[in-house]
């Protein structure tokens, strides 16, 4: 890890924005990009450090194993979901090894974006010292818990206990909100999403400017 990249401190401010399992957060950070925002996925980054090749799959050889390994040489992610959520030391071993990775590969985009303000996408925002550091403001994209559960399963496939697994395993949604600066309920359409994004990208444009 280049300890260089990780103080960087870019120009661009930089918005966290998380938010629990199917609660939408994918769906307002494409809006915010739809704006000409910089989208910085962390999600989307540990796909492909994990992919065939990847920066990651060396040390998951050494740790866990090719039996993690999918037919294409990338990291077989249903196995290890299982796995880590029954081992909390697995767990703290793949984190160890996922997030100073993905911590460079962010500082990396953020020291290249060019547009307001970025948005860095993490779901574990809250059980991140780092990132709650890091960025300027976070965001947290809310949904009702049932409505989070339904959406969920409908989309992912999921069982409703690897769902369950996977929720408790997470922060609940009142800590989430209780690092919040900004929200957004994400409990309607479409429609009402794009309107609260464009209120907030707007007001991030006056405030970053300012």
């Amino acid at each position: 890890m280049s300890s260089d990249l990780i103080t960087i401190q870019s120009r661009v401010p930089l918005v966290g924005l998380t938010g629990g399992i199917a609660s939408g957060k994918s769906t307002a950070a494409e809006l915010f990009g739809e704006l000409g925002i910089e989208i910085i996925d962390t999600d989307h980054l540990a796909h492909l450090i994990t992919g065939p090749g990847g920066a990651a799959i060396p040390a998951i050889i050494e740790n866990f194993g090719e039996a993690f390994l999918d037919d294409q040489g990338a990291l077989n992610r249903s196995r290890m979901r299982e796995d880590v959520f029954n081992s909390i030391e697995h767990r703290k071993l793949l984190e160890d090894i996922m997030h100073p990775m993905i911590r460079e590969a962010v500082e990396h985009r953020v020291a290249y974006a060019h547009s307001s303000y970025a948005i860095v996408v993490v779901p574990l925002l809250y059980e991140s010292a780092f990132f709650k550091e890091r960025v300027d403001r976070i965001l947290v994209v809310d949904c009702e818990e049932e409505t989070q559960i339904q959406r969920a399963l409908k989309r992912s496939g999921l069982t409703s206990e690897i769902l369950k697994g996977i929720m408790k395993a997470q922060a609940n949604r009142s800590q989430r909100l209780s690092i919040a600066d900004d929200i957004i309920q994400n409990n309607g359409n479409l429609e009402a999403l794009k309107d609260q994004v464009m209120g907030l990208d707007a007001r991030y444009r006056q405030l970053f400017a300012s």
